[in-house]
């Protein structure tokens, strides 16, 4: 027996689109479980929350099950719960989302609790005051942690005076101002027929889909949200430390990436990979972790905002640790840089991100999760099924010239939250 194994066949999804309600939706159809799952987008979210008011978005999502039509927060909990519904909205920092999963006799239920919500949500006072404390103990939690200082710092940092740099969330001071006419005008701003990206994926038809959407989105305003403000360049701030009585020091490092359109971004993303995504086999834990003890994991990858990559990674370590971490941090992010990966990391990296695909459509909600994602970044239709190819075309010299163009170890932003010695 050859102990050579043979080459993946790759993975492709048979990818639909359907027309209806003016908009164009993606669907990978399967009838093996009788499960539907929908997700939609709009652009916006926190990016819209006028300044001084962050969070009033994800309030504003968060409060869309909370009540809709005639059904207070209860009932409409009750409904959902009673037919096995999962229902949910969210707004991060350039995107306000939606979705609902549900069995197939349940969805005409489902497309009846959705549309209650996106059109007639009550916004009831005990409701918003509910999710206005559950919303301020997540921000200070947040605080309550030199991670949670350390990542809030270096967005800040990194867009000054741009939504980017804000969190999506809110703070304490920014949440206990937001009223019920505040969340009102979000929806207002937020909530149309166009420029709405949807997916579907399970046990429905193309024409059921047409229906759903016509009953969905057809009663939804007109126009579109407004425009979000550009993205400004990411500012190379260079080195932050915030004190915080703690043993260990959380950091939080990158510097910018790349456009998700751009042609290398496929190379950049297995270079990273290689260098600090790959867990326990990446080159940084390998030099941070294996070879120093430093830390027990270290790692770093693209973060997509306003369809842009930033690399953003962290590590946390004993304070005595800090300078020494990010000494060996910078050398292997420049060694990187320098002379990209050898033939064996190209080859493993491949090999793991072609394989595992399959994992990320594991189901109907995971389906619509990663559809959704590639309409967010403004992928083809095809882009799925000539990912395997254009991964195994990657060459290590194309590798290399991709991380020499994208990786400046000179320009490493750095929060440090803790008590470091030496910095």
């Amino acid at each position: 027996m050859s102990g050579t194994l043979p080459e993946r066949a790759g993975f492709s999804l048979p990818i639909q689109e359907v027309q209806a309600a003016g908009l164009t939706a993606w669907l990978v159809e399967d009838h093996s479980i009788p499960v539907v799952a929908m997700t939609w987008s709009w652009r916006g979210g926190a990016a819209l929350d006028p300044a001084g008011a962050e969070g009033t978005a994800a309030m504003a999502a968060a409060l869309l099950t909370e009540g809709a039509g005639p059904l207070r927060a209860v009932d409409f909990a009750d409904a959902l719960r009673g037919e096995a519904i999962g229902l949910n909205f969210g707004a991060d920092r350039d995107g306000f989302e939606g979705g609902f999963r549900s069995l197939v006799e349940a969805l005409p239920e489902a497309v009846r609790l959705a549309r209650l919500a996106l059109t007639e949500p009550r916004l009831d006072a005990d409701a918003v005051e509910r999710v206005r404390a559950r919303a301020t103990a997540a921000a200070r939690r947040t605080l309550e942690t030199p991670r949670g200082q350390a990542g809030r710092a270096f967005w800040a940092e990194a867009y000054p005076n741009h939504p980017a740099g804000r969190p999506a969330g809110g703070t304490a001071e920014s949440l206990a101002g937001i009223d019920i006419p505040a969340l009102r005008a979000a929806l207002a701003r937020q909530v149309h027929r166009e420029n709405l990206l949807v997916v579907a994926a399970g046990a429905i038809t193309p024409a059921r889909l047409a229906e759903v959407m016509e009953d969905l989105f057809a009663p939804l305003p007109a126009g579109a949200p407004p425009s979000l403000p550009p993205l400004p360049g990411f500012r190379g701030f260079g080195q932050s430390v915030l004190p915080v009585a703690s043993p260990q020091s959380a950091v939080i490092f990158g510097q910018d990436g790349m456009d998700a359109a751009d042609p290398d971004w496929e190379a950049a993303q297995v270079g990273l990979r290689i260098l600090a995504g790959g867990g326990f086999t990446s080159r940084l834990m390998i030099a941070v972790r294996e070879k120093r003890g430093l830390a027990y994991g270290i790692g770093a990858g693209m973060s997509v905002l306003f369809r842009h990559g930033v690399i953003v990674g962290s590590v946390a370590t004993e304070n005595a640790r800090v300078a020494e971490t990010l000494a060996v941090t910078r050398e292997e992010w420049g060694r990187f840089a320098a002379s990209g990966p050898t033939q064996e990391e190209l080859d493993d990296a491949v090999a793991f991100l072609t394989g595992s695909m399959p994992l990320q459509f594991s189901d109907t909600r995971r389906t619509a999760e990663g559809l959704l994602a590639m309409r967010q970044n403004a992928r083809a239709l095809d882009w799925l099924a000539g990912r395997p190819a254009r991964l195994r075309a990657l060459t290590r010299e194309r590798i290399a010239a991709v991380a020499t163009r994208l990786l400046k170890p000179e320009q490493l932003a750095v929060v440090v939250a803790g008590q470091p010695v030496g910095l």
